[in-house]
Parts: C-alpha cells; structure tokens; sequence
C-alpha cells in the first residue's frame, strides 16, 4: 500500500502532465479521496479478508490461546458500530470478524417479512447484505481518516512538526476496519448448480469465507430446532466443489470453505444414495440407517424399499411423508464422518451444530477428527439458543456431584432462578462461561468463535427499555438519561450522528470541488458543535 507522501506524488505528477486543464486539482485532496477508498471492488476485499484469515489460522494452528471471534450482523450500521468498538476499546481489529447470518436475514431483511430460519427469504439479500456490511466499514475508513487529515492540518496551520509527523504517521499506519466476513450460505439454496452461482455473488461482494451446511436445501430448518434432514456425502461434496470453483473463477484462490455438519440433530434422510462398493461414502452412510432385516416375501409391503447391507436384505424405516429415519444414538458418529469426509474433500473449517455448549462433547468429537487431519479445526456457533445460564450452571452441578460435594442447597431443575445468582453455583458457572471460549479453542480445536444474532437480542433489549421509560413516567429522561448522557460519558461516536452519517466528510468533498464557493455544513450553526 502506498504511503500518503507516494500518492501526492504522484497525482502531481498526473496534474502537472495535465497542465492548465488540471489546475483546479488539488494532488493532496486527491491523494486524501484515494487513501480514504482503499478497497475498490468487492474482489479486492475478498482476497485482502481471505489473506487475513488464511494467517490466522496458521498462527491458531501454533498456539491455540490465538482464536478468532466474531459478533452476527443484520445492518451494515450494526457491522460498523462493532468494529468501531472493537478499536476503540482493544485497540486493533486483530482476530475479530463480522458473522453474516441467515437467520437474522430471514427474520430482519426478508421483503415477506419475518420468517423462520428456513431458507424461504430471498437469496438475493445475502451479497447485498455483504455488500452492505463492507460499504459501512469502508464509510468508517473514509471518516477516521478524514479526522487523521484534519489533525495534518491543525498541526501545520500551527507550524507543529512534531505533530505533524505524527498525524502522518498515524495517515500511514492506519489499520482498516475492513474485516473478514463468515458469511452463511445456508444450504446452498438449491442444487449445485444454484450454489456456485450464488456464491459467486457472495464473493464478488467481498466473502472470503462461506459457510454451508449438509441439510436438503428445501427442507433446511434452523440448526437448533426439530426436523432437520440431511443429504449423503456426495451431494454435500459436490455443493463444496461449486463453491471452491467459484472462488477459483473469481481469482480468490486462497478463499475459505466452512463444512458445516447438522447430523448431531439431525435424524432424518430424504434420500438414500447408491452404494457400488463396500467400503464407499454411501455405503459408510446407508449404514447408519435404522432398518429391518427381510427373512421373506411377506416382510415386504407394497411400495417398500429393499436394499442389500452386509450380505443382508434390509428394509430401511420410512416415515409416511417419504423420509427415512437413521439409528439412534449415531449423531456424533455421523458428524466425525461428516467432517473427515468435508476435510478430504476441500473445506478448510468445520462448523458442527450442538445442543449445548460443552467442552467435552465438543472435544471428543474433534480428538476422533483429528486422528485422520491433526490441524482440523471448528468454527463454532455460541448460540443465543441455548440457555447458557441454566447449562453451566446443571454442569458445574453435576461436576461438584461427581467429586463429592454438597449440593442439597440446589435444586438442579431449577438453577436458572434468580435465587441462586448470588451463591457460590452460580459464580462457578459464571466463570467457566467466561473461560468457555479460551477453553474450547485450547480444548476442542474451536478457531473462531462466534455469535449468530447478538444483535437481534440487544436490539429488542434497548429498545424495550427506552419505550418503557418514554412512554412511561420518565418521558424524555428516558431517552437523555438512558441514551444520549451515556453516549456522551462513554465516548460513543455516535452521538455526532451527523458526522457518524458522513457530513463532515460531504463538506470536505465540497471544499475540494468548489473551493471557498463551498456550501458547508458545519458551520457555527450546526447543533453538532454542542458535544464537543
């Protein structure tokens, strides 16, 4: 990347080809529009993220204590205002990324409305959600560097060097909050064919990552609800292919394939694929099919499906709405399998779907994975779904039953009551949430961890709290008290939502086009200059 000096450099020297006809341009605001739109296309972001994940999986794969996290995005605003944080508060966008989820697209951008996590929303608004979520970063780029400049200025109109210097070392070193982005493609939907060309979307908005699940496209449920059906290998293998010809075609040949498994709830085949040879994917997943030995002719019934296992005729178990149902208890077995299977075949992380969040039974399924691949590792969802509260809490329960300790003060069946937030149980849990993260990715070969809809919740939460107070006693208090006051006391930049917005930098466009003809907006009138 040039530095600022380069690039001032070398619009003068287009200026001065130019002669007369260019004088009106100023190679220092030229130079300034150009550091403020690094990225110019949606490849360029894609390959830039990809390198970006491409290390830090490299770095995890040394030291497990450097995983990756990220938050869930339904707004470009929402995905700038994180990593705006993310800076303000650590310093450094290092590790952290944004999470495009499906859901939250279904139930917030669907133009049907809300809608379940079922795929039915319109796959279209996935890469223009993306597409939102970079324009947003690069906005945050173009208006934190826009005060960088302003800084040069001051510094100069007060003949400070030092500041000066400074400003422009700041100019050059400037970390963008262009991020990656995981982004969820569902079940690719529909054949492969679809898949590829919706993923070719996706990339050339800026994904460097894809995440994509082994349900039926048009039965995909949420990964944390009932009926969830899943397609054997090969059909899984070929929607993995699509994607990574994909990134091929479009020049992103370090891009990032997530195989996400949904077979520990799953318990439902729509389709029983056709095994040639005994030790093929298909025979490894008809094998896992609850069946009934045929001994005769009248063990069949008219429209039944017959298939030879082991030297055996088997009938496999079908429900009356055509779907066959696999054995119990095989979930962690089809999810090892299915991980092996999506490693061996080009994806670079895993993503399995659980239950709850634990350690062990994430971990063991991973020590089987990584009997065959060493470095796997997961991307995993720490799901507002689950009820974290109420889990680590019956876990350190169980835990402190294991190894003798009085637990009769506890009823285990109702730990999440507010009665118990203040003992000793309760602080337990509280810590092993937190640590639940570090202990994971040292644990259970967890990469990156994420949050599928946080702000879905926070979003509803706020929200309620300021209606309450507003249309409530409090009236207006509410909102100053409870919003525009803490703003201001936590330094959020978005109490100047008129510079937030991109005011400042119109004025600054203006200035460049117009000169001092320039019809401004932050002058001495603007009620922006009341906070300062």
């Amino acid at each position: 990347m040039s530095s600022y000096q380069d690039l001032i450099e070398k619009f003068s020297g287009l200026c001065k080809a130019q002669g007369q006809a260019w004088s009106a341009i100023s190679p220092e605001s030229a130079a300034r529009m150009e550091s403020q739109n690094r990225f110019k296309t949606g490849l360029d972001i894609a390959s830039y993220t990809a390198g970006i994940m491409r290390r830090d999986m490299a770095e995890y794969d040394a030291d497990s204590s450097q995983y990756t996290q990220s938050l869930g995005c339904w707004h470009g605003f929402i995905g700038q205002q994180k990593m705006l944080a993310i800076k303000k508060h650590h310093g450094t966008t290092s590790k952290r990324y944004l999470y495009l989820s499906g859901w939250m697209i279904a139930a917030l951008r669907s133009e049907f409305g809300p809608l379940p996590d079922q795929s039915m929303h319109e796959k279209t608004s996935v890469p223009a959600l993306i597409e939102e979520l970079y324009t947003f970063l690069r906005q945050a780029d173009a208006r934190e560097l826009g005060h960088l400049f302003k800084d040069l200025d001051a510094a100069r109109e007060a003949g400070d060097q030092v500041k000066e210097k400074a400003a422009l070392k700041s100019i050059d070193n400037y970390e963008t909050h262009v991020v990656p982005i995981i982004a969820d493609i569902d079940a690719g939907f529909g054949n492969e064919e679809a898949t590829y060309l919706l993923a070719k979307r996706m990339i050339e908005a800026g994904a460097c990552a894809i995440q994509i699940e082994n349900q039926v496209s048009d039965a995909k449920q949420c990964g944390h609800q009932a009926g969830k059906v899943t397609v054997p290998h090969e059909d899984f293998l070929a929607k993995i292919n699509a994607i990574r010809y994909a990134f091929l075609e479009l020049g992103v040949d370090d891009g990032i394939i997530v195989a996400r498994t949904d077979s520990l709830g799953a318990g439902l085949t729509q389709k029983i694929p056709v095994s040639t040879d005994a030790g093929d994917l298909a025979h490894k997943y008809n094998a896992f099919l609850e069946t009934t030995v045929i001994e005769g002719a009248d063990d069949v019934n008219e429209g039944d499906v017959i298939i030879k296992q082991d030297g055996k005729l088997v009938k496999p178990v079908r429900l009356p709405n055509g779907l066959y149902r696999f054995k119990p208890d095989t979930g962690e077995a089809r999810c090892i399998l299915d991980c092996v299977t999506s490693l061996q075949n080009g994806a670079d992380l895993l993503w399995i779907e659980t239950e709850k969040p634990h350690v062990g039974q994430i971990g063991a399924m991973v020590d089987e994975i990584r009997k065959q691949f060493p470095t796997a590792k997961l991307v995993y969802n720490n799901s507002p779904s689950f009820n974290w509260t109420l889990n680590f809490r019956q876990q350190i329960f169980d835990a402190w039953s294991e190894q003798g300790k009085d637990v009769t003060a506890y009823n285990r069946d109702e730990l999440m009551s507010a009665d118990y937030d203040s003992t000793d149980l309760a602080i337990a849990a509280d810590e092993k949430i937190q640590s639940f993260q570090a202990d994971a990715a040292r644990d259970a070969g967890i990469f990156h961890h994420l949050i599928t809809l946080p702000t879905y919740h926070t979003a509803a939460l706020s929200t309620d709290n300021l209606a309450k107070g507003y249309f409530g006693e409090e009236g207006m208090l509410a909102y100053v008290k409870g919003v525009q006051r803490q703003e201001i006391r936590q330094g959020i930049a978005c109490v100047k939502h008129q510079d937030m917005a991109g005011s400042n930098m119109g004025d600054d466009h203006k200035e460049y086009f117009s000169g001092e003809q320039a019809l401004k907006a932050s002058g001495k009138d603007n009620t922006m200059n009341q906070f300062g």
